[in-house]
């Protein structure tokens, strides 16, 4: 080999060398620049993480709530069905009594009640008869003409009570006087 020979052999050597350089150089860039985005990426994982971490924290939080609600609802629903029930209870004790003249009762209704019942029944109460409370219903008519307003009258005791109706039922039509109770 002669020397041109070697030269322009070392010459393209080189000139790879320099290429393979330049290669490897753009190369160092682009991993320079993948490193960082690969970084900048881990940065956002870590970020994500964090977040999803806190929107665990907050569905756990609302199922606790909801859990609770839950229970709620449930303790919302047994206590409206007592209510009904003691409303049912409190209402079967109430007796809707018909055809006494206004103001007959005078101040008391409870007494005239207490005093008028030995009259229209032969019923004999143990422990006696006994009234909670008694009230006419609606509003006093100011002319004082058509049927007298109902007496409701609010039993002690539910026993008592369907006794009543019931020897009121059988016994037929009750007179106070010359009226028809």
């Amino acid at each position: 080999m002669t020397e041109d020979t070697q030269g322009a052999s070392m010459d393209r050597i080189l000139q790879e060398i320099s290429a393979v350089d330049c290669k490897l150089e753009g190369m160092d860039n682009a991993m320079v620049a993948l490193t960082a985005e690969t970084r900048s990426m881990g940065l956002e994982i870590v970020g994500f993480q964090s977040q999803i971490s806190g929107l665990g924290h907050r569905v756990t939080t609302m199922e606790t709530q909801v859990a609770s609600w839950t229970e709620r609802d449930q303790e919302l629903l047994h206590l409206r069905s007592r209510l009904t029930d003691l409303e049912d209870r409190s209402r079967r004790n109430n007796i809707r009594l018909l055809g006494f003249p206004e103001g007959i009762e005078g101040a008391d209704i409870l007494s005239y009640l207490r005093d008028t019942h030995p009259k229209l029944t032969d019923i004999t109460f143990d422990p006696t008869l006994e009234f909670q409370r008694a009230h006419r219903l609606g509003l006093k008519r100011q002319d004082g003409k058509g049927r007298p307003r109902p007496i409701i009258a609010c039993m002690l005791r539910h026993g008592q009570a369907r006794q009543l109706l019931q020897t009121a039922r059988t016994q037929g039509p009750l007179w106070l006087g010359t009226m028809e109770i």
